[in-house]
């Protein structure tokens, strides 16, 4: 839950589709009101700025975020024991603020949800890095942990729009 509670971390973790990530506001004590501003991409060449808030306290259950910008809508991350095991839910309501997007969305749809996909497969991919990062019983184990996937199309990473 560490992981998913440090949202101002998902760059350094989940960096193929987190290029920037912006603490605005820490929120109360159980992460409520907490405010990100993120620049985000998936596999298409086009970024999107959004800002998410944390609606409901970040529990062991998991925990409701609000989005705004060029993604608005609703998320909730729901972890739910079994066994040894933590199943990790996200779902995830949104619909597009970005003017261009939005206008093709019609047309595209098929292909933005593709792009979502790999977005998801590639956190999936990197949040299993992380953990295997972060169970290492040494430095040389830790070391051995490869790098999360980086970003498609390098030409985003780092250029933030004003």
């Amino acid at each position: 839950m560490s992981i998913l509670r440090n949202g101002a971390d998902l760059s350094r973790w989940w960096p193929s589709v987190y290029l920037d990530v912006r603490m605005l506001d820490p929120g109360d004590a159980q992460g409520l009101g907490r405010r990100i501003d993120l620049f985000t991409k998936g596999w298409l060449p086009y970024t999107l700025r959004w800002t998410f808030t944390v609606t409901e306290p970040i529990t062991l259950d998991g925990f409701a975020i609000s989005a705004r910008g060029d993604l608005n809508g609703t998320g909730r991350w729901t972890l739910t024991q079994d066994g040894p095991e933590t199943v990790v839910r996200y779902d995830w309501t949104v619909s597009v603020g970005k003017p261009l997007l939005r206008r093709l969305s019609w047309l595209f749809k098929p292909v933005f949800a593709a792009n979502h996909r790999w977005a998801m497969a590639r956190g999936q991919e990197s949040l299993a890095l992380e953990l295997r990062r972060r169970r290492a019983v040494d430095d040389a184990a830790r070391a051995a942990v490869p790098d999360p996937p980086g970003p498609t199309f390098q030409w985003g990473k780092g250029r933030r729009p004003a």
